[in-house]
């Protein structure tokens, strides 16, 4: 059950840490979910800063897991978790997206927020982020408190390894990304950062228009495993991205689920069967 303070930080906030979330069984199911994501990848399979020493492994909505992954919500507490939390009487799932940062070499996730490529609007919108190791608070996601009510920026390409502001879509259509670890640098206190050590089977929750972005692996902690599982609610809605892009596939629609997306009108309630409703 969720109390109601968590959810009225979650509202104001943006995220929150839900302690214990999944038992042994469903953390056991969701590494082999990652575990076989890892081993077939799909075809938005990528990296970031690809080619260079700190080269990761991402993959995002592999259309070859689907429908186990769609299956497999129906064992897991996530319809319930994101149903209280939101206070919507209805919860759908999206799709996955996998980490891997290994070798103590993983870099740091650019800052971003996934607004910026994925055509999302309104409040019940949530990553439940999972990491199969105890994670230390400096090698974690980090979040800008309350950011998700405020701008949506332009996104990062995760291009190019001296511009962490490379925009994806470019113009004026959308503002460009400050260089969020730079001010923090010169300033720490510039940016409300919020971050959390967290244990197997916890889950860190965020709205993905928060400004967000994970902490490098390194030699003391040199391997980070997680899996991103996202879902929307009653307040979802299809909020288009900018017609024109740097990098294919991301005008208006977003890159996954295009097809459906194109059903969609600006403002229009988030919906279609390719979702699996959880709750």
């Amino acid at each position: 059950m969720i109390q109601e303070s968590l959810r009225q930080k979650y509202l104001e906030d943006g995220a929150v840490l839900v302690r214990g979330v999944l038992n042994k069984e469903q953390l056991a199911k969701c590494r082999e979910a990652l575990d076989w994501g890892a081993a077939n990848p799909g075809p938005n399979a990528s990296g970031m800063l690809v080619g260079t020493d700190q080269q990761s492994f991402v993959d995002n909505s592999n259309p070859a897991a689907k429908p186990r992954l769609d299956a497999m919500m129906a064992e897991m507490p996530f319809g319930q978790l994101f149903a209280e939390l939101w206070g919507s009487k209805h919860v759908w799932y999206f799709a996955e997206e996998i980490f891997l940062k290994t070798g103590g070499v993983g870099p740091r996730t650019f800052w971003h927020q996934d607004t910026s490529y994925l055509p999302w609007g309104g409040m019940h919108w949530g990553n439940a982020w999972i990491s199969f190791e105890s994670v230390p608070k400096s090698n974690a996601l980090e979040i800008v408190r309350g950011s998700h009510l405020g701008t949506r920026y332009d996104g990062p390409t995760f291009r190019d390894p001296n511009d962490p502001t490379d925009p994806l879509h470019g113009g004026d259509a959308l503002p460009r990304l400050p260089d969020i670890e730079a001010e923090r640098k010169a300033n720490p206190c510039a940016w409300d950062v919020m971050s959390w050590a967290t244990e197997p089977g916890d889950v860190v929750v965020l709205h993905p228009n928060s400004l967000h972005g994970g902490a490098p692996v390194d030699a003391a902690f040199p391997n980070r495993h997680t899996i991103v599982f996202r879902f929307f609610g009653d307040d979802a809605t299809f909020h288009p991205l900018p017609a024109v892009s740097r990098a294919p596939g991301f005008a208006r629609n977003g890159m996954l689920f295009q097809t459906e997306m194109a059903k969609l009108e600006p403002g229009a309630p988030f919906r279609s069967p390719v979702f699996r409703q959880v709750a």
